[in-house]
């Protein structure tokens, strides 16, 4: 087996780390094409040998699990850095770099008049290196860092133009819904450091039987359950899952470039990841299954129908993002692990296409998002318009098209699956088949084909990021920083399903990264056992629901938005209360902001007035204060300062003890002189 060497594995996420340094740190004096060169220099270093480590991998049979740094040891536990490099994580470092180098070609054309230019791309070479840190490490403390890590540089990226008020909400609604998450997820890893000794993966996943024999304290839940819940937790927070998915399209506020490396490769995979690199867990738990298979479907189905009615187009992309993580979550479900995960992968360049594309939309719109001002931009933009289109034939999953194979097999997968949540699983994703590619194609041809709506617009004013105006009104086709990017995404959207679904599912790739129990859980086997190569699937996909769910979509967008554009008026005022609920996002916010956020300020306030303020300072604090008040005022009486006062009380005192020491004699006195 080929030996894969340390020193090539530690540069992996040092070199756009040490491009982040430079650009962030020296960008005033590096300027704006150093801060370029040196990031896009740093992330190229990184996919080039990450593309040389998934060749050793693949073809040599290569892996890697070792300890590069041990920081401290607590008793028994370790804290390492540490890097696992199997087929699994050597796909997540291509796709991840790949990705982001895309994205950092693009962002010279995106970003060219922005006076944050250099601090823009310290922060998505810092977002590179946090995910590498994720999806390399061997251990839940790196992992834990980098799950933090892109947090951190998510939050500082959404809110990346902190004048718009909009944004600092955004970024702020980000960073806390992932906190709600984050506190489940380290509360798994606190359960496995507990149980198993150890933050190792490979020696958590060793003692893995034990942890299923045991249960929870106190109660009689599977402490395995208890611990995949709470790792899901995170992942639902992460990966934007319902109801912790609010956060995702208000991550919009952010310039497109980021949009493309957070909805496509990076923060919002890593749950997806997570949960596949602990399978040897979930496995032995159907609850914990059972509860992200539904959690899956109901994000699916009910984010794509939120899709259908947004206008501005990144946020069409956005919930199409939040519906296909649904899609993966739900192959987890039904322990389809390395199906999500190749939907991850084939995702990662569609998604990433489709938002690099409506950026550059939005440049040639002169930064105006609203797909109801646009129309006819095909013959303007046609290098995006035949992108846009592969990209969104990617997305609805057509024959022959990366998004074909893996979203099919998620289809086919759940089908399989004899959990109890199944049945409801499968509805969601095979109607969101139809949902997909009916808000798809509606985005579609409103932007780039009917009628031109742009003309005798009034002219959007100069922005808070330094975008102005110009006199020329007309669209006009993105520079080459900004097209080749989409041209070299288009390619994987086209060909890299068809080329990887039998090593990848079928085959070796990753069958040392993933467990299944093939007995307790089938769906893979089945699907392994009706496979017959990558050319008969999508001519059999031809003949199946999924296709013509998908073909009537397109129909129906076509017919409402192209032929009857008055037919979707008439719906929207017919069924206005539908529509309501919708545009209000299920309420979810509204829920947020006024049962828990209002309900947390309540329960702070009476903690704060009864405990703090009535208990504490008032009884406890307070209280002994005043009791030790009266006490002395009351001894103060008695301390004048007088000595005739003193003098009277010793007679006094004399007195009492006297007669209390005589009383005896007294008494006995007393009834003989009464008897007679």
């Amino acid at each position: 087996m080929a030996e894969l060497s340390q020193n090539m594995l530690v540069a992996v996420p040092l070199a756009p780390l040490v491009g982040a340094i430079v650009a962030g740190l020296f960008g005033k004096y590096v300027g704006r094409r150093g801060a370029h060169a040196i990031t896009i220099l740093g992330v190229l270093v990184s996919f080039i040998i990450s593309a040389m480590v998934l060749k050793a991998v693949a073809v040599d049979g290569a892996r890697f699990n070792a300890t590069v740094y041990e920081w401290m040891t607590v008793g028994g536990l370790k804290m390492e850095v540490g890097f696992l490099i199997d087929g699994l994580s050597a796909m997540m470092m291509c796709v991840v770099t790949f990705v982001s180098l895309m994205v950092h070609i693009y962002t010279i054309g995106y970003m060219e008049d922005d006076p944050g230019y250099q601090r823009f791309f310290a922060y998505i070479s810092l977002f590179t290196f946090s995910m590498l840190m994720l999806v390399m490490s061997n251990n839940f403390l790196q992992l834990f860092f980098g799950w933090e890590a892109v947090g951190l540089v998510s939050y500082l990226l959404i809110g990346f133009w902190y004048t718009r008020p909009s944004a600092i909400f955004a970024n702020l609604k980000a960073f806390l819904v992932n906190r709600v998450g984050d506190f489940g997820f380290i509360l798994g890893i606190g359960l496995i450091a507990a149980y198993a000794g150890t933050l190792n993966y490979g020696e958590t996943f060793a003692k893995a039987g034990q942890l299923g024999s045991l249960t929870f304290p106190g109660t009689d839940w599977m402490l395995i359950t208890v611990i995949c819940i709470c790792l899901f937790i995170g992942a639902m927070g992460k990966s934007a899952q319902f109801p912790l998915h609010v956060w995702l399209p208000d991550s919009m506020e952010g310039p497109t470039p980021i949009s493309a490396l957070i909805h496509a490769a990076t923060m919002v995979t890593a749950g997806i990841f997570m949960v596949a690199r602990m399978s040897p867990l979930y496995e032995l738990s159907d609850t914990a299954l059972n509860f992200v298979l539904v959690i899956g479907a109901i994000t699916a189905l009910f984010m794509g129908f939120l899709g259908i009615i947004q206008n501005d187009i990144k946020r069409v992309v956005a919930y199409s993002t939040l519906s296909q993580l649904g899609y993966m979550t739900v192959a987890l479900g039904v322990s389809a692990y390395s199906v999500a995960v190749f939907h991850l992968m084939t995702h990662a360049f569609f998604k990433a296409l489709l938002f690099l594309a409506a950026g550059s939309v939005i440049i040639g719109m002169h930064h105006d998002q609203d797909i109801r001002n646009m129309g006819g931009l095909r013959k303007y933009m046609p290098i995006t318009w035949i992108t846009s289109l592969i990209g969104s034939l990617a997305l609805i999953g057509t024959p022959f098209f990366s998004g074909f194979y893996s979203k099919d097999s998620i289809i086919e997968a759940v089908h399989a699956s004899h959990l109890p949540g199944a049945g409801f699983a499968y509805f969601a994703v095979v109607v969101g088949v139809f949902v997909t590619a009916f808000y798809s194609f509606r985005m579609y041809f409103l932007v780039f084909h009917g009628q031109e709506r742009f003309h005798h617009k009034p002219f959007p004013p100069a922005d808070d990021h330094g975008h102005h105006g110009e006199e020329d009104h007309t669209p006009h086709e993105s520079p080459w920083v900004v097209t080749a990017p989409l041209l070299l995404l288009a390619a994987p959207s086209v060909f890299i399903g068809f080329l990887t679904i039998q090593p990848m599912l079928f085959g070796d790739f990753l069958k040392d990264a993933i467990f299944v129990d093939a007995a307790k859980h089938p769906a893979m086997a089945e699907l392994a056992e009706n496979f017959h190569g990558a050319v008969a699937m999508a001519l059999h996909g031809l003949t199946l629901p999924p296709f013509w769910l998908a073909l009537a979509g397109v129909v129906v967008a076509y017919v409402f938005y192209m032929k009857k554009p008055e037919i979707p008026a008439l719906l929207r005022q017919r069924l206005g209360w539908l529509v309501r609920i919708m545009e209000n996002k299920y309420y979810m916010d509204w829920i947020n902001e006024n049962v828990f956020a209002a309900g947390a300020r309540l329960l702070g306030r009476g903690l704060w007035k009864g405990g703090d303020v009535g208990l504490i300072d008032g009884l406890v604090v307070n209280g002994s204060a005043r009791v030790v008040g009266w006490a002395a005022s009351v001894v103060r009486l008695f301390q004048s300062g007088y000595i005739y006062h003193y003098a009277l009380v010793m007679i006094v005192g004399i007195f009492a003890l006297t007669t209390w020491q005589l009383w005896p004699y007294l008494r006995t006195f007393l009834q003989g002189f009464l008897i007679r």
